[in-house]
């Protein structure tokens, strides 16, 4: 037996329970990892209130985390009992221990240690197939991410801008406006404050922006389409504050031959060599000390239900781990 957190049905936090469930024998090419740290993550929420459907119920939530392997199954190379590894994408991470696919396991490198990756994998594989990927971000572009002092977001600024970009953000006060500055940002608006589309106009001369990184949904579009230069790409990869509302396709025409999409990083991680580069390229970022992973929230996992009021009431900034 273990512990975990278990969802019967959709609902607020309050249906986060903590409880015995067992555990399952290995299956070939599975190992057994005993968690350390489990990432927090706003799927976790949409899965929780039904935005996702469940695969089924009752369920464990969760996306990623990082520990030991302490049992191996059959058939199973590269890795060895005692490895600390991390993964990302795999459903049930919210609980003591996991049962995982090999081929989905990341042997941790040396300088990154189980919190560390925990709290990063999916906040920066994330940012990673965004700026390299779905609109490869080069010196001389002027980049808009959206929720700029979230964990994406804190991760995408340094990012963005190691890879030459000028970078403005958005936030939703003055103090993550002046966290977003310390990660990468080179302006940040507070869009409770200020007219974002207005005062991005205003820091570009009018020239807007290449592309638009927007987690938030239905606050920001489509204000968001007025900010990007003609033949612009408008990259939506999440909906924190609602899904955005069916419209006519053709205002992207109307606004300037836009594109926009709708990626996920499972769309970009679907093998293990995609996989294993995308991971790859975030630990030599990370290990350089051009992005740096700040968790600024910890909870323990048996109160994940306040883990998760704290993140849906925006009162998260950076990356957020559950430990176990």
């Amino acid at each position: 037996m273990t512990h975990a957190i278990v969802v019967d049905e959709i609902g607020g936090p309050e249906v986060l329970k903590w409880r015995s469930v067992e555990s399952r024998p290995l299956g070939t090419g599975e190992i057994r990892v005993r968690q350390e740290a489990i990432g927090l993550n706003f799927i976790d929420v949409y899965f929780r209130d039904g935005t996702y459907k469940a695969p089924k119920f009752p369920f464990v939530p969760g996306k990623e985390g990082a520990g030991e392997v302490i049992e191996l199954g059959p058939d199973v190379s590269g890795i060895a009992l005692g490895d600390q590894v991390a993964y990302c994408g795999i459903d049930g991470a919210y609980a003591e221990e996991v049962v995982l696919p090999a081929a989905q396991a990341l042997v941790l490198p040396e300088g990154v240690d189980t919190r560390t990756a925990a709290a990063m994998m999916l906040k920066g594989m994330t940012a990673e197939y965004l700026l390299r990927q779905t609109f490869p971000v080069r010196p001389g572009h002027t980049v808009l991410i959206h929720a700029a002092a979230g964990g994406v977001g804190l991760i995408a600024g340094q990012w963005a801008k190691h890879l030459g970009a000028r970078v403005i953000g958005t936030a939703g006060s003055d103090e993550k406006c002046a966290l977003a500055l310390e990660h990468g940002y080179d302006h940040v608006i507070n869009y409770r404050s200020a007219d974002f589309v207005a005062a991005v106009a205003d820091l570009t001369d009018g020239r807007k922006c290449d592309v638009v990184y927007d987690s938030v949904g239905r606050d920001t579009f489509p204000q968001s389409l007025d900010c990007l230069r003609r033949r612009g790409m408008f990259v939506s990869f999440g909906q924190s504050s609602g899904k955005i509302a069916p419209f006519d396709i053709g205002i992207l025409n109307q606004k300037g031959s836009l594109f926009m999409t709708r990626p996920s990083l499972f769309g970009y991680t679907a093998t293990r060599e995609e996989l294993q580069a995308c991971a790859g390229a975030l630990f030599d970022v990370v290990r350089s000390g051009a992005v740096k992973i700040r968790i600024n929230q910890t909870f323990p996992l048996r109160e994940a239900a306040k883990a998760h009021e704290t993140l849906e009431a925006r009162g998260t900034t950076g990356a957020s781990i559950l430990t176990v």
